[in-house]
């Protein structure tokens, strides 16, 4: 038995599939946890094969080389050194198992299984996972350590039967992603057992960007009065070694460093910022392309991109058609000045004419309507993928959630590209993160202090300039009240007669609901984006295209 223990925490960025460069993350941390007199380092949940990794656990080659990595892993701790509680999967004949390993003196000295596997929103962990069963602790060089599994601190059962069969401290991994204020919930949730247990509580969550989900970070040490012993950075890797002491009412942790974590503004733009990087970086693009069209959703993608990537892997091109105003010109052209990135134009006036004239015998007898339009948008779609293909850079897209909730966009047009940093953002908060952006020089950000999106390009009208005089408020409400229409909508799944109690109109409530409805089938192919709010598209919002349902209650 042993008085003092020293636990590292290691929160990294793993990437899913890649046990190579996982495997290689934990022997680093390992050898430096080692250097700094740890004992034990303790690894996110899954984290030797990145979270989440979806359906590829039931691949069979995918777990032979989990087994073999963690083998070696294991092999590796008879040098006496740190042993390691790694996030794993573990394989029992057909069934897999979310589970975490205790690798020390040379072998998995014990393996424990998550209970609680969430099945709502971003989750579907009970598709290939077993449910474990209620674990006993594990004994670590005299040491009683509880360990649940994310979701396990959720609940009130899992801690309970680690206590009541001797836990003298947990230590949880975690693989919980970003969204806005959840950073609460999850320091509710921890408090919450420790207050139950009465015993102290380490909390290691991954971070990084892996699709559409970004990991915060911000891991935490509880002791068992609920004091906050130690907070780790949000949006950075660490490793910190913390200090235990067994005392006469338990196990306690030493004061440590307490980072403070960015809220708001500036923690939504480090979740959009580190999942544009992280997925452009992980999926090994050399950058990224854009077209910049003078307005604000362009800017607003420019400015993050530069952030997450550097100017110097950013290009910014403006397609103007006959209907472009020399002051989106001139604002674009400002924008990428500021911004430094490579700004280039590409005139797509001749190339509708040409359209205009190949369908001209087709649409004799037709007026102009939104066909002509999305031809526009279509064609610079088709010029904006050619110098993807060309150059190899990622194309982004540019379309923010209140436009993605209405179909306000073009399928093949500007909906082309691989990833869209604004997908789970409604357009007043584009508005507030292009304020903010410029009023602050955000943490990591590789782009230029000061105010990189030009001011007339926030406070004009929005349009997309596909005919003559067009604002977006030409068809759609003002952004503030569609805005909060969409997220009753979308967030809360209110009623009509709910909505209209709020103080809108029940014939706009009807029309947005209808648009959200009918702009389905778009969704479907659009590009994932960060995952922002509690309910974005894709993952966590799962509506069907056929859809004949409408609120008939007024």
């Amino acid at each position: 038995m042993t008085d003092q223990l020293r636990i590292a925490l290691a929160q990294l960025n793993p990437t899913v599939g890649d046990i190579d460069g996982n495997v290689a993350q934990v022997r680093r941390a390992r050898a430096e946890a080692g250097a700094l007199g740890a004992d034990l380092v303790l690894f996110s949940e899954l984290f030797l094969l990145g979270y989440p990794p979806e359906d590829m656990v039931l691949k069979r080659a995918f777990q032979d080389d989990v087994d073999a990595a963690l083998a070696a892993l294991a092999a590796e701790t008879a040098d006496g050194g740190p042993g390691i509680l790694l996030g794993t999967s573990d394989r029992i004949g057909n069934k897999v198992y979310n589970a975490v390993a205790l690798l020390d003196g040379g072998e998995v000295k014990a393996m424990r299984h998550k209970v609680h596997l969430p099945n709502y929103g971003v989750f579907d962990e009970l598709r290939v996972f077993e449910q474990g069963a209620m674990p006993s602790p594990i004994d670590f060089r005299g040491v009683r350590i509880g360990v649940p599994i994310c979701e396990d601190i959720w609940f009130e059962d899992v801690v309970e039967c680690l206590e009541e069969t001797g836990a003298e401290l947990f230590l949880v991994p975690n693989s919980s992603p970003f969204e806005t204020d959840k950073i609460h919930d999850r320091m509710m949730h921890a408090v919450a057992r420790v207050k139950e247990s009465g015993r102290p509580l380490a909390y290691v969550n991954q971070l990084g960007g892996q699709d559409e989900l970004t990991f915060d970070g911000r891991s935490f040490v509880l002791n068992g009065d609920c004091a906050l012993a130690a907070q780790l950075p949000a949006w950075d890797e660490a490793l910190v070694v913390t200090n235990w002491t067994r005392k006469a009412d338990g196990w306690h942790c030493a004061m440590g460093e307490l980072d403070v974590a960015e809220e708001g503004h500036a923690a939504i733009y480090q979740a959009v910022t580190l999942g544009l990087g992280d997925y452009v970086r992980k999926n090994g693009f050399p950058g990224v392309v854009l077209g910049m069209s003078g307005g604000i959703d362009s800017a607003l993608t420019a400015a993050i991109a530069v952030d997450a990537l550097g100017a110097e892997n950013v290009h910014c091109v403006m397609l103007p058609s006959k209907f472009t105003s020399a002051e989106s010109l001139d604002d674009a052209k400002a924008c990428a000045e500021a911004l430094g990135v490579r700004y280039d134009s590409l005139a797509i006036e001749g190339l509708v004419d040409s359209y205009d004239a190949a369908l001209a015998d087709m649409f004799k007898g037709t007026k102009p309507d939104t066909t002509e339009e999305n031809i526009q948008a279509r064609i610079r779609g088709v010029l904006l993928m050619a110098l993807s293909n060309k150059f190899g850079a990622m194309l982004l897209t540019t379309g923010n959630k209140s436009e993605m909730s209405v179909g306000y966009a073009t399928l093949y047009g500007d909906m082309s590209g691989g990833f869209n940093a604004l997908k789970d953002i409604y357009k007043t908060e584009v508005f507030a993160l292009s304020h903010w952006r410029n009023a602050n020089h955000p943490k990591n950000a590789k782009g230029p202090a000061g105010v990189v999106i030009p001011e007339n390009i926030i406070t004009k009208p929005p349009t997309a300039e596909l005919r003559a005089g067009q604002t977006d408020q030409d068809s759609l409400p003002p952004y503030e009240e569609l805005d909060d229409i969409l997220a009753c909508l979308v967030e809360e799944e209110m009623g009509t007669a709910e909505i209209v109690a709020r103080g809108h109109t029940h014939e706009v409530v009807k029309h947005v609901e209808h648009l959200l409805y009918i702009a389905e089938y778009k969704r479907r192919q659009a590009p994932p984006g960060v995952k922002i709010t509690a309910k974005n598209f894709g993952r966590d919002r799962r509506y069907p295209i056929t859809n004949r349902f409408r609120d008939a209650r007024d």
